[in-house]
């Protein structure tokens, strides 16, 4: 496998998100998110890890384009804080914070590589969030404004956009487990979130489309194909649950299918209140879907959980995340996304894996097993690519090793090595691999 195998025009990058890589939080009128106040609430984080000051990738953003440029991305997928643009959610703008989004497109532009830029991932300004946060409908209007000033600003020379950075994790450990910021424990609240953050994307598309004229929109979802644990009808019948929770809830409204009837019974308690034309606004045609794989799921049936199934842990290759390593699970997805759905293009726009690299006796930070993870998931987007999908980039999670949500920094995910002490950045081994593929030059 080479880089020449895949077509000429595939995109080529490495992804991040504004709270995981930023730090300067105080800085130049940022506001507060969500995850400014739940990394700093005891015992939300490991070790009480917060994104004060993360990688400072808001200081050192052209050491970081200069390490891109290095490695020989051509495209660079990114998201914009909220709270850094409009730091009471809506209304007042703070120019410095829109400046800083300036200056990092034009310096990536400069450098040849394309800016993708991701509208929301994750941090909800906290004054929206005091306001009642995703299960308030205000909030998807709050964001049609916020997606209007970026592409106002922005929308000349950024012609790649990304409405949401999966919304299952907003709307479900957000609201319902409450691992994730807000923290709250909630499933009717959790429902009402995942239908206003579907909203929320629906009315940006035309905005976006409006002022970025030409530019490409989509949406990035984390899509995990589902497995029974055995041939049991049970189990075979919690799988599809499983894939009605965490794929067909989002992909379904987005195509126009409307939400899973199935999954709708499973919530008959809840209430969920959609409004007339709601259903028509999401399902607002995109260019592309974004796709952030990293394992599948096997469930079996259990009628003590909410969904009706619990995950059970199977294989012996697992990332340093305890997830299983299935990169089958990756043309799968493809597949069957492009069978039942049809979307114009997908790129992956996440894909990688944690682990604990070791540093050898002459520095070079050793990290073969990543290699071998990325290796093998572009073995399957090259199978896909044959099978007919209309798979159109790729892009690595993550460039640097960063703030990892409620794991904080105990887990790793980089093709760059991040000492978080000294803020010293060293590519390691799956970075000189990355490099080598992408420049085709083949190292023993």
């Amino acid at each position: 496998m080479k880089r020449s195998d895949f077509p000429p025009d595939f995109t080529w990058g490495t992804a991040t998100s504004a709270y995981q890589i930023e730090g300067a939080v105080a800085e130049d009128g940022r506001g507060l998110s969500i995850w400014d106040t739940f990394s700093h609430t005891p015992g939300k984080t490991h070790g009480g890890d917060t994104g004060d000051v993360a990688c400072d990738h808001y200081h050192r953003y052209l050491e970081d384009i200069a390490l891109m440029k290095e490695l020989g991305v051509n495209a660079y997928r990114f998201s914009v804080a909220w709270p850094r643009v409009l730091p009471e959610g809506r209304g007042r703008v703070n120019e410095k914070g829109l400046a800083f989004y300036d200056r990092l497109v034009d310096a990536l532009l400069a450098q040849g590589i394309a800016p993708w830029v991701t509208l929301y991932h994750w941090d909800l300004p906290q004054p929206l969030e005091d306001q009642g946060g995703w299960p308030v409908r205000e909030t998807a209007y709050a964001f049609a404004e916020y997606a209007d000033l970026l592409t106002r600003r922005l929308g000349d020379r950024v012609r790649h956009w990304i409405t949401l950075n999966e919304p299952w994790c907003s709307a479900h450990l957000g609201y319902f487990t409450g691992v994730h910021a807000p923290g709250k424990q909630n499933l009717a609240l959790a429902v009402q979130a995942s239908h206003h953050l579907l909203l929320a994307h629906g009315l940006a598309v035309p905005i976006i489309r409006q002022n970025a004229l030409g530019a490409q929109v989509g949406i990035a979802l984390n899509l995990s194909p589902g497995h029974p644990a055995s041939p049991q009808p049970a189990d075979v019948a919690a799988a599809r649950r499983f894939d009605g929770f965490q794929n067909r809830w989002y992909l379904d409204p987005l195509f126009g299918f409307g939400y899973p009837k199935d999954i709708l019974a499973l919530y008959d308690e809840v209430a969920l209140q959609v409004r007339e034309g709601d259903l028509a606004v999401i399902a607002t045609p995109t260019d592309f879907l974004g796709v952030n794989y990293y394992s599948r799921a096997v469930v079996q049936e259990d009628s003590e959980e909410p969904y009706r199934f619990r995950y059970v842990r199977v294989g012996e290759e697992r990332t340093a995340m305890d997830w299983e390593v299935y990169p089958e699970g990756l043309l799968e997805l493809l597949v069957r996304l492009w069978r039942e759905y049809r979307p114009g293009a997908i790129y992956i726009t996440e894909n990688g894996a944690a682990y604990l690299d070791c540093t050898s006796e002459d520095g070079e930070i050793r990290d073969s097993e990543r290699v071998r993870y990325l290796q093998r998931h572009l073995a399957q987007c090259l199978v896909a690519l044959r099978e007919g999908v209309p798979l159109r980039g790729y892009f690595v999670w993550s460039l640097l090793d960063n703030f990892e949500w409620a794991e904080g920094y105990s887990k790793r995910f980089g093709l760059v090595h991040v000492d978080f002490a000294t803020q010293r950045r060293r590519i390691k081994q799956s970075g000189r691999w990355w490099q080598g593929f992408l420049r085709e030059v083949v190292r023993l």
